[in-house]
């Protein structure tokens, strides 16, 4: 008696099935496919099982339109015509394909009384539309695709990149998942139109941007994915940075790989943490509220030195907003602050105020 099972597959994992779809291949006598391009070609090949293409219907002549549209009922009747002679048939769906075909084919079994299995894909991992994601972007950088897009370079791309951070840094701030999940988003695509760029270059893909950093990740954590005892938070944080120092050993000043052109605030404070690292804390001496004083009090002097209307008693008067300001960053850290973002927090109720004509 002929079977058919209809094997589920998922649009976002072409080529991709779970053991129980496998299973349901392996026991049929033969796997009918919709498409010739159809994504588990190659799979099927190598598992040295035997398939066929469906043919599409040379007539649409004496078709049955009760079932909905004329072509899926017409391909519906081949591939039970095809379950009649191979005994036990498995059709394996592939991405696209639309439930019509699902109808149309549940109707003519039925019809002509043959026995019918559905095998569902099940539950698909985490991450899954980041596949989705990937295969837009290589279709607006492929042929026919998106002028705009085609025109992008690293160097191009560059400028969006930090403005979509800082995007990112105000839906945060605004504590609103729905405006977080989006410029999340927008920070995403940034990483994978830079892969798609550099796959196309032929230098690396977004395989090779994902494996690098999954696996710096099980590198720096080996009091998770080895056998290293860690006591608590901090102790993770120093074996992270000898790790690091391992795997960086062209790195020899304290400052070295602290990118120059971030936020100046920001700036302070990596050479501020690098220097106290390395023992040569500019505050030791003077402490960083002391430091403070000294600078205020060069800016609230009275009378400008020297006639200059840019120095106080001697020094320069952006010399110590320079030095007013480290020392607030230095007193940010003691009080575990982020000073970037409780400036630009600052800075927002500030607008706030205006706006609303508070004084």
């Amino acid at each position: 008696m002929a079977r058919l099972v209809l094997v589920d597959t998922s649009d976002a994992l072409p080529g991709l099935l779970p053991l129980h779809g496998w299973s349901a291949l392996v026991a049929s006598d033969l796997v009918l496919l919709g498409r010739v391009d159809h994504p588990f070609v190659a799979h099927l090949e190598a598992a040295g099982l035997d398939y066929e293409v469906l043919a599409e219907p040379r007539s649409l002549a004496g078709v049955d339109l009760t079932g909905g549209s004329p072509e899926a009922q017409a391909r519906a009747q081949a591939a039970l015509d095809r379950a009649d002679e191979a005994g036990e048939l498995a059709y394996l769906f592939g991405p696209g394909e639309d439930e019509a075909l699902t109808r149309a084919l549940g109707l003519e079994a039925a019809r002509r009384g043959i026995e019918i299995e559905v095998v569902y894909f099940g539950v698909a991992p985490t991450g899954v539309r980041l596949l989705e994601l990937v295969a837009v972007e290589q279709r607006l950088r492929g042929p026919g695709g998106c002028p705009w897009d085609l025109e992008q370079t690293h160097e191009s791309l560059g400028r969006y990149a930090i403005e979509e951070v800082y995007e990112l840094l105000e839906a945060i701030a605004s504590g609103e998942p729905a405006a977080i999940r989006e410029e999340l988003g927008d920070v995403l695509l940034q990483v994978v139109f830079h892969a798609q760029i550099a796959a196309d270059e032929g230098t690396f893909d977004i395989d090779d941007v994902a494996g690098g950093i999954a696996e710096k990740l099980v590198r720096r954590h080996p009091h998770v994915f080895a056998d290293v005892d860690v006591a608590d938070a901090a102790e993770v944080t120093r074996n992270w940075e000898a790790l690091k120092a391992e795997e960086k050993p062209e790195r020899q000043g304290p400052f070295d790989g602290v990118p120059a052109s971030q936020p100046a605030l920001q700036l302070a404070d990596a050479y501020l943490r690098r220097a106290r690292k390395a023992g040569a804390d500019p505050f030791a001496a003077r402490g960083p509220g002391e430091a403070a004083q000294r600078a205020l009090a060069a800016l609230s002097a009275t009378e400008p030195a020297g006639g200059s209307p840019h120095a106080w008693d001697g020094e320069p008067a952006d010399a110590a907003v320079g030095e007013l300001l480290a020392a607030a960053v230095a007193l940010a850290r003691e009080a575990d602050v982020d000073p970037e973002s409780a400036l630009r927090a600052h800075a927002h109720r500030l607008r706030e105020e205006v706006e609303g004509g508070r004084p």
